[in-house]
C-alpha cells in the first residue's frame, strides 16, 4: 500500500529545510507560519493547503513542483507514477 500523501510532503519538507539549514523555528519565521503547525505537516497529521505550499516554498528558495516530490527515501518506489497522488 502506497504511504500518506501528507507523511510522503512531510518527509520532502523536513529533508528540503535540513538540506537549507534551517530549523523549524526559522522556517516558520521566514514562512509565516506558526512552528507547531510545521511540525504538524512534517510528521503528516497535518493537511497542508495551498497556499502554506507556496509560502514554504518560497522561504526554502524552491519551487511547489519540489517540495510535492518523493523524500529521498521513497524515490524508488513510485517511477513513472505520481508520488502524492
Amino acid at each position: 500500500m502506497a504511504a500518506d500523501p501528507r507523511t510522503l510532503f512531510g518527509q520532502r519538507l523536513a529533508e528540503l529545510r535540513k538540506a537549507k539549514g534551517f530549523s523549524q523555528e526559522r522556517l516558520a519565521l521566514e514562512s509565516g507560519l506558526a512552528r507547531s503547525y510545521l511540525g504538524g505537516v512534517e510528521r503528516g497529521t497535518r493537511n497542508i493547503a495551498l497556499l502554506n505550499i507556496h509560502r514554504l516554498a518560497h522561504a526554502l528558495g524552491v519551487s511547489p513542483a519540489e517540495l510535492m516530490k518523493p523524500p529521498a527515501g521513497n524515490r524508488h518506489a513510485d517511477r513513472g507514477r505520481s508520488a502524492m497522488g
